[in-house]
């Protein structure tokens, strides 16, 4: 193929109906003007738990959260620390690690339901779903387990949910063990072997059904080059896993990452995202920075410090990371999510944890459209209990194509579409805009497609149909082709695009 307008030849991508986002630049052949790739982060709305039940305490964390047949699930580690570890008594006693269980109808208010299942200080009126005895025979820790809903079509309806049970220590039994359940409630071991059984595990190991691959992913964590970072493998059987290969980072910087939070994005499930929660330690040298005695918490630190320094010195944040194969990745440095500006409980090693698991659900607008909700923890080990913070996050908004006002644009890599429109994501100034080409791979304008044939794009949309003067919004005519697609905007924001049927 001879480039036209200085095009080189160019293999096209199948995209097929499927939407596009910008959380990476695969889809991008040039860009122009003043326009840039943009993280955007999640809005904190409110609190929406507390780990304040006895069983729970001020270090529960390692959460999941998913939607399952009209209803949400979440589930979260009991542990509390205290004096052992230099910590201020809260009258709250340390107990052993449990792994509970809590639902909700509408992702804000969440209730614990009494399940019997577990003794507790000689009670088992508690929503505990896994505590030690119950793994005795792996010695797994409930503290670092996960569930999941396995949506392998040929997944018998007793092991439908799956939980991830580690045993995180440099003898054997090492290991992440699988359990199943029909109910999501009531779990049994499926194999007395571990599926995966290197790295230290101490983490939010994740396993889940790849669709695009037919194959479970399993991501984990390790410890290479700085430390703590992550490993990933693919497998058919849920119970053995490949030795696993670190993901490969498309940045130098090498931060050390505690957990992956890795998923298929729900309305784009070739697209792997991942929320892990970095770790960072400025150093011994680094306490009696001003900027370090400033932050909130000052006497908690101290106690931690005392005990260990980089529990006290040490933050966590939380970045992005999006794949299209699920080992290479697309890390950027910027947080996804910063420690913020609260004055009590904030800027902690442990906070900013977000849950593994995204839920879509009414926007606090009125009459918006629905929103991404994130959820994370705060307080981690500060008093008597977490909180978890619902965030907000617009459908797609991860990251955008965005133009100031002296305007910018963006062409893609050739493409092959279904379906008979284009539609888009996207957001503008009043005066702000967008217009749209669609061009042949040598970067030539189709007739009837060209920018002088689009109807300038204003608004505010999830889903809004490009037209053209002649010929309308129909561009079946073009499915099965090759095409470039050329976005032009003025103070706007792109967040993702696909070809929809009518």
């Amino acid at each position: 193929m001879v480039a036209g307008s200085g095009w080189a030849a160019e293999q096209a991508v199948n995209i097929g109906g499927r939407r596009e986002l910008f959380v990476d630049d695969a889809m991008i052949a040039k860009t122009a003007g003043d326009l840039r790739l943009v993280l955007h982060r999640p809005e904190r709305r409110e609190i929406v738990f507390k780990t304040d039940k006895p069983w729970e305490g001020n270090a529960s964390g390692f959460q999941s959260v998913f939607a399952d047949n009209g209803k949400f699930r979440m589930y979260y580690r009991g542990v509390h620390y205290g004096k052992s570890l230099g910590l201020p008594d809260t009258g709250l006693a340390q107990h052993e690690w449990v792994l509970c269980y809590a639902e909700s109808t509408d992702g804000i208010h969440w209730t614990r339901p009494e399940l019997g299942l577990c003794e507790f200080n000689g009670s088992t009126s508690n929503n505990i779903i896994l505590n030690r005895k119950m793994v005795e025979a792996v010695k797994g820790c409930p503290a670092h387990s996960v569930v999941f809903l396995d949506k392998n079509p040929a997944c018998p309806a007793d092991q439908r949910y799956k939980m991830v049970v580690a045993h995180p220590s440099h003898k054997p039994p090492r290991g992440l063990f699988i359990m199943g359940s029909g109910d999501g409630i009531r779990f049994r071991l499926l194999s007395e072997k571990p599926c995966v059984t290197d790295g230290p595990l101490d983490s939010q190991n994740l396993i889940f059904w790849d669709q695009n691959i037919g194959k479970y992913r399993v991501y984990y964590r390790d410890s290479w080059r700085h430390g703590r970072s992550i490993k990933t493998s693919e497998s058919e059987d849920v119970l053995k896993f490949p030795p696993g290969t670190f993901i490969v980072r498309d940045t130098g910087n090498e931060f050390e990452l505690y957990t992956n939070q890795m998923q298929p994005y729900y309305r784009a499930p070739h697209i792997l995202l991942g929320f892990p929660m970095r770790y960072y330690d400025r150093g011994t040298n680094a306490w009696e920075l001003p900027a370090m005695q400033a932050l909130p918490g000052r006497a908690g630190r101290a106690a931690r410090h005392k005990f260990e320094s980089r529990h006290g010195i040490a933050v966590t944040d939380a970045v992005l990371l999006a794949s299209r194969d699920g080992v290479k990745v697309k890390f950027r440095n910027e947080a996804f999510m910063r420690p913020g500006p609260r004055r009590e409980e904030s800027w902690v090693y442990g906070d900013n944890f977000i849950f593994w698991g995204m839920l879509e659900l009414p926007s606090a607008l009125e009459d918006a459209p629905n929103e991404i909700s994130l959820y994370s923890t705060e307080g981690y080990w500060e008093g008597s209990h977490t909180k978890i913070r619902r965030s907000t996050l617009r459908l797609d908004g991860f990251v955008s194509a965005q133009a100031t006002w002296n305007g910018g644009e963006l062409t893609t890599r050739p493409l092959v579409f279904s379906g008979d429109r284009l539609s888009i994501n996207f957001e503008t100034s009043g005066p702000g805009e967008l217009k749209v080409e669609l061009q042949n791979p040598d970067g030539t304008p189709i007739p009837g497609f060209a920018l002088a044939d689009c109807f300038p794009i204003f608004g505010d949309h999830i889903e809004f149909p490009v037209s053209w003067k002649d010929t309308g919004s129909d561009v079946g005519a073009l499915a099965g082709k090759p095409v470039r697609i050329r976005f032009v905007l003025k103070d706007a924001d792109l967040y993702a695009f696909r070809f929809v049927a009518k």
